[in-house]
């Protein structure tokens, strides 16, 4: 059998290294567009920051390691121009011309490519963007050639991690994002956080603003926003999002969704013999069910693996999973990471959900070094069932979200969380580790006996609000109109508090939701109507910061 995979790194790599441990006799050829068949996309970043500091760290494997370990035919610079179905053939070209090569597996992993949008200027020789070791290499380059300005057009997750590389390397840093905020993905109340840390870190962020040209100069190149701010730069990462590199694919007639590759559930296309992986291929969200590509390096390569076990063993091979799209970037001392849908994914699928915040401890808080992070989880309201969860912290998060990742997975619903037997000692978690505690305001939120209230109803007329903070809490900000009773005099002035009311409902709030939990049940208990505000004013002044500008 020969096997032909179109492109490295992650999906193409995992495919064909996975056929050779499972088929000895297979030839295998995999031909790479580029100069490295397998090198750590994800890690170009940290090479520009300069802590990855050799080139060479990048390349996970090279064409010689490959056919040594693995008898793998890795042919670089070598480009599929067209692909015939019927012939079951390639052609490729090459600094030699162009050969025509048969096969009777054909993967294709030939990834994403960068979104150029239609900006006058683009096409400037200082606008870069990030995706392979060359453009690592060429954006550090710029660094050690005495680059002192640059501008970042794009907050998603690559576009921060090369800001913060570039801010590292001592540039001043502009980050410009169409969104209302940095990492689209993220809910508001959990990108504001990062907002913030890119400001303290000395990068200006435009949130809410495109750019609308680039003028390119002698010296440096000026970076046009729609708002007539004008940003001199020496460098200019485009980093605005990329598009499955699909065309020739398509043109042989492999079934697609605006580019992107259609598969079934082993990774098979429309056409007999061809399988897909990676940034190229729509894949099921498996909690929404929208059809949509995943660029995540771990999806294409489990997809990769399981695509090789279908062409080798089918009678034996799993399907590829749905993704949950699971996610984690490191800005300055924070720490953000999502899995599962948000909240634009949800309303528009049209599910019904609730929304839980917490804000706890990354361990016990009587051991030294004990910092908060901030939890937020999507349920279903029908049932509890998880659908997405975000944090932002400076640690611990990451094990966190990994923990929603797979309850999401299993189908878990929130108060199931109580019950997870997580790993506790002082220095990594607590008794009730922040996984249980959200399951618990889980449990409490859908079997009534926690109503809460959001940031975007606090304008809402008809409501007291009680805010059961210290008088000093109190006095550094609080809400307009606000009736100040510290949570610990709640019952000796419940007279007081129903007077307030009068008749009208009681919106409690606190610094996180604890305090303020705990006057709610008092309030509850004694027969006035409350809700409690959801993740406190951290997630309010997070939320709609502008209330307190």
């Amino acid at each position: 059998m020969r096997i032909v995979v179109v492109g490295g790194v992650a999906g193409g790599m995992s495919a064909a290294a996975r056929a050779r441990r499972l088929d000895e006799n297979a030839e295998i050829i995999v031909f790479e567009r580029g100069e490295h068949p397998s090198f750590a996309n994800c890690g170009l970043p940290y090479y520009v920051s300069g802590e990855i500091t050799e080139r060479s760290d990048l390349l996970v494997q090279t064409p010689e390691s490959l056919r040594e370990a693995l008898d793998i035919d890795v042919r670089i610079q070598h480009d599929v121009i067209a692909v015939d179905p019927q012939a079951r053939t390639v052609q490729v070209r090459n600094a030699a011309g162009v050969e025509t090569v048969s096969y009777d597996a054909l993967v294709l992993s030939p990834g994403a490519s960068a979104i150029r949008p239609p900006l006058p200027g683009l096409d400037s020789p200082r606008v870069q963007t990030l995706r392979t070791v060359g453009d690592a290499v060429r954006m550090r380059e710029s660094v050690d050639e005495g680059a002192t300005r640059a501008v970042v057009l794009g907050a998603g997750f690559i576009g921060l991690e090369a800001a913060e590389g570039l801010r590292m390397q001592g540039l001043a840093v502009d980050v410009v994002e169409l969104a209302p905020h940095v990492l689209p993905p993220l809910e508001t109340e959990i990108a504001a956080r990062i907002s913030a840390e890119l400001t303290a870190m000395g990068i200006t962020v435009h949130e809410g603003i495109g750019a609308a040209s680039v003028e390119t100069g002698a010296d440096e190149d000026v970076v046009v926003l729609a708002d007539g701010t004008r940003i001199p730069a020496d460098v200019i990462v485009l980093s605005v999002g990329v598009r499955p590199d699909t065309e020739v694919f398509v043109a042989a007639g492999i079934d697609n969704d605006r580019g992107a590759l259609i598969v079934d559930e082993h990774g098979r296309t429309n056409l007999d013999g061809i399988w897909a992986v990676g940034d190229a291929v729509i894949s099921t969200d498996r909690v929404t069910g929208v059809r949509r590509p995943v660029a995540l390096a771990g999806p294409a390569n489990r997809a990769g693996r399981l695509v090789a076990d279908h062409i080798v063993a089918p009678e034996t091979a799993r399907p590829i999973p749905q993704p949950v799209g699971t996610a984690i970037v490191r800005v300055g001392s924070l720490t953000a990471a999502l899995t599962g849908a948000n909240r634009s994914a949800l309303d528009a699928a049209g599910i019904d959900y609730r929304t839980i915040h917490l804000h706890a401890d990354n361990h016990a808080g009587y051991f030294p070094g004990a910092v908060q992070m901030s939890l937020l989880l999507h349920l279903r309201s029908s049932d509890g069932l998880i659908l997405g969860a975000q944090g932002v912290g400076p640690d611990g998060v990451d094990k966190r979200i990994d923990v929603f990742a797979t309850a999401i997975a299993n189908q878990m619903t929130g108060p199931e969380l109580i019950d997870l037997d997580l790993a506790y000692a002082p220095p990594y978690g607590s008794a009730k580790d922040p996984v249980n505690l959200a399951g618990m305001i889980a449990e409490n939120v859908l079997d009534g006996e926690l109503k809460l209230w959001y940031a975007e109803q606090v304008d809402e007329p008809g409501y007291l609000l009680l805010d059961t903070r210290s008088q000093e809490e109190y006095d550094e900000g609080h809400l307009p109109g606000a009736l100040l009773v510290p949570h610990v005099q709640v019952r000796e002035r419940l007279d007081e508090i129903r007077e307030a009311a009068a008749g009208r409902p009681i919106r409690v709030y606190c610094a996180s939701g604890k305090r303020s939990y705990l006057a709610y049940r008092i309030l509850r208990q004694s027969g006035l109507t409350a809700a409690n505000l959801s993740g406190g004013m951290l997630t309010l002044r997070a939320a709609r910061g502008d209330l307190f500008a």
